[in-house]
């Protein structure tokens, strides 16, 4: 007799677990695919939100290579006095205030980017600082001279890390 309550026990809560077992996976299954549908919906709102705060960031960057290119630093930043090294640290001051003030963009954009960015104003450095080390350079008006002539045979380094954060942003797009 025994024998025959656990039988009809078991025929009690077998279905029952089996009932219980299916709830619960289709529940969780429900509980999973409604998460990852409210993710993709923060996803996308956050998305939504940064894409006009990195279009802004490579505008600012953008500006900064610009007002950063010899030609158009050499031309918005006159000498104050004669002394070619003078004119020299003033110049090189002015382009590592100007990339102090950008610092905050590269959160907005590509490490290869930054990377391309920040070569260029140090490329940029560099071309000043050798147009200042010629020996027959004596003044600031030379070394302006100088550094204007040098570019006519070549592209800027602000030319080609435009080029790069123009790439970056018809990304964005695709």
């Amino acid at each position: 007799m025994d024998f025959d309550k656990i039988i009809e026990l078991l025929a009690y809560t077998l279905p029952a677990i089996v009932t219980g077992g299916v709830a619960y996976y289709f529940f969780s299954m429900h509980t999973k695919n409604e998460e990852g549908r409210r993710r993709y919906l923060i996803h996308k709102e956050a998305q939504k939100n940064a894409l006009p705060l990195r279009l802004q960031a490579f505008e600012r960057l953008v500006l900064f290579l610009e007002r950063i290119n010899p030609a158009k630093i050499l031309i918005r930043l006159t000498p104050h006095s004669s002394d070619k090294h003078e004119y020299e640290e003033y110049l090189v001051s002015q382009i590592e205030i100007e990339y102090e003030h950008n610092l905050s963009q590269q959160i907005y954009i590509s490490s290869e980017s930054w990377d391309i960015v920040t070569t260029a104003k140090n490329a940029t450095i560099q071309m000043i600082r050798k147009a200042a080390s010629d020996g027959a350079i004596a003044s600031a008006q030379d070394l302006r001279e100088t550094i204007l002539r040098n570019l006519f045979d070549k592209q800027t380094p602000s030319s080609a890390a435009i080029a790069q954060l123009k790439s970056e942003v018809s990304d964005l797009w695709n």
